[in-house]
């Protein structure tokens, strides 16, 4: 029996007590919450439900409490139901039960926690977008990591997940990229607004060589030259370093098209033609405060260019034309606006707000030997996602970025992140699953396979924590999807891998020299084969290896 499995016998356990005694069902919640108590004295599972609804029905919980506890001891995997303070239900399974969690992990493996809340969703997921104008920095590491393993996380859950990157090639940072490419091939020092870093010589010496006459041309045919070359060079360079990373886009949408295809004009006429835009000081505004937005948004400057949320609002539109059903946009601490400004661009088309959600991240910063570190050589002013996999790698990275929520700024400790002690969460996790890894095949040398038919033997503390815990990933993950946190995933794994230590240390899991093989060893080995696939599970959805040794 799972959590959402006695979730739902207590919840058709209440309804009936509740019907018996002609008091108001509806006013159970549809899922009932049971949590597991800190003090295992306290039984497996705990629920407040009778503290819940017992107002709501004329009755003291207690009293409540006390009919649900007589009606739930009596169903099939329940051992006891007993009354605490003013009207928690403590619950303990039988060892049946309990033991049920270990045979459907292995009996769904890889689909283990899968969901389908989402399921047919269409949703597209906007992360990263970082410009074209340098190599990913911190802060978009971060959206990296946490966007690839929420893009994983939504599709276990049935959604049908679209990974975008939207490519800003429009603009006056494009602008200033190109002319500081242009002043690095001449050797002059970057423009007061521009880019520098080896990186920025780097790309001007390779558009010198794809185009040798390139400086001989008139000042705007250089200056496209260098803006479209250097651009197609960054942006592979941003491509392979995600990719390295272990993180790859189904879409790469251009914002320049936006403006080719006409698209920001006609979202524009659309809104003058709807009365949500108003003209005033010789611009054109958005009456975003109509729509809950903070203040009102210029969309057609007083030089007659286009703002910055014209190419945004224009998107949306798009977005919702190729039918998503939700926009999930993942940006940085800065742009905290946009929550505002992109609901009241929905609204004002007529749509639906809730079709868009903004994530915003908070900052990243290393620290080395108790001290800050400040910047990348190949960047010049920022720390590179190639300096932090560099220093760290691949695995320790993604988890260090994906394991804090993302409205808490990180700083990563390079010393601690490097260490191969349990000090280092990534480690301790994943040394958990290699050493599962290592009693599969030591119990495959001695011939002793699991079996998941005598689980009620396992009566040892430490098993039933362990059991539990696994039964809690399905739920775990269900809601990481519903809020967008990726972080409870890490967490969990990180609670998993505690529980598995301890009844490692507590358990001997094979027959030690002439002992003769028991019905207990299989059990044990059952349970650390479901505790492996759970683990295995939980850091594919973060994009972490899960080693069979280390």
């Amino acid at each position: 029996m799972t959590p959402a499995d006695l979730a739902e016998l207590l919840r058709g356990t209440a309804a009936s007590v509740l019907a018996d005694r002609g008091l108001d069902v509806s006013v159970l919640p549809e899922t009932l919450t049971v949590e597991r108590p800190r003090n295992p004295e306290h039984g497996d599972y705990a629920t407040n439900i009778a503290m819940q609804v017992a107002k709501k029905v004329g009755t003291n919980p207690r009293e409540l409490a006390g009919w649900i506890a007589e009606a739930l001891t009596a169903a099939d995997g329940i051992e006891s139901a007993e009354i605490a303070g003013p009207g928690f239900l403590n619950i303990r399974l039988d060892k049946d039960a309990q033991g049920a969690i270990v045979v459907s992990v292995l009996e769904a493996g890889a689909s283990y926690g899968s969901g389908d809340s989402l399921a047919g969703k269409k949703i597209n997921l906007e992360f990263v977008s970082a410009n074209p104008t340098g190599p990913i920095h911190l802060g978009g590491t971060r959206w990296a990591a946490v966007g690839d393993a929420l893009g994983r996380i939504l599709s276990a859950q049935g959604g049908l997940v679209t990974r975008e990157y939207y490519f800003n090639d429009h603009g006056a940072q494009i602008d200033r990229f190109s002319r500081s490419l242009i002043a690095a091939a001449k050797g002059e020092p970057a423009p007061e607004d521009g880019y520098a870093g080896a990186y920025i010589a780097d790309i001007a010496a390779s558009v010198l060589k794809q185009r040798p006459d390139v400086m001989e041309l008139p000042a705007d045919e250089q200056q496209e030259t260098f803006r479209a070359i250097g651009v197609e060079l960054m942006f592979t360079h941003i491509k392979q370093t995600l990719h390295d990373f272990g993180v790859d886009f189904d879409v790469y949408f251009h914002e320049n098209s936006l403006f080719e295809s006409g698209a920001v004009e006609k979202a524009v006429e659309s809104l003058k033609g709807s009365g949500n835009l108003f003209h005033e000081d010789g611009a054109w505004w958005l009456k975003s405060t109509d729509y809950g937005d903070d203040k009102d948004r210029v969309v057609i400057k007083s030089d007659g260019n286009a703002a910055y949320i014209a190419g945004d609002i224009a998107y949306f539109q798009n977005k919702r034309a190729r039918g998503f059903d939700l926009c999930i946009y993942m940006l940085g601490a800065d742009h905290h606006g946009y929550i505002g400004r992109l609901k009241a661009a929905a609204a004002a088309f007529g749509d639906d707000p809730d079709t868009v959600e903004v994530l915003i991240g908070q900052m990243v910063n290393l620290v080395k030997d108790g001290t800050a570190v400040k910047m990348s050589k190949r960047a010049g002013t920022v720390i590179t996602l190639d300096d932090l996999v560099e220093a760290i790698g691949v695995d320790a990275s993604r988890y260090v970025m994906i394991r804090s929520s993302v409205d808490s700024s990180i700083d990563i400790d390079l010393d601690l992140w490097t260490k191969t002690s349990s000090e280092n969460p990534v480690y301790y996790v994943q040394y958990a699953h290699a050493r599962l890894a290592a009693i599969a095949r030591n119990a495959a040398d001695l011939g002793l396979s699991a079996d998941a038919s005598n689980l009620a033997l396992l009566t040892v503390e430490q098993e039933g924590d362990l059991i539990r815990t696994i039964g809690e990933y399905p739920r775990v993950v269900s809601s990481a999807a519903n809020l967008r946190e990726p972080h409870r995933i890490a967490r969990y794994l990180e609670e998993l891998a505690g529980a598995y230590h301890r009844f490692y240390g507590a358990c001997r899991i094979l027959p030690q020299g002439d002992e003769d093989a028991t019905d207990v060893h299989r059990a044990r080995l059952a349970l650390c084969a479901a505790t492996r696939q759970v683990l295995a599970n939980g850091l594919e959805l973060l994009g972490v290896t899960a080693p069979e040794q280390m």
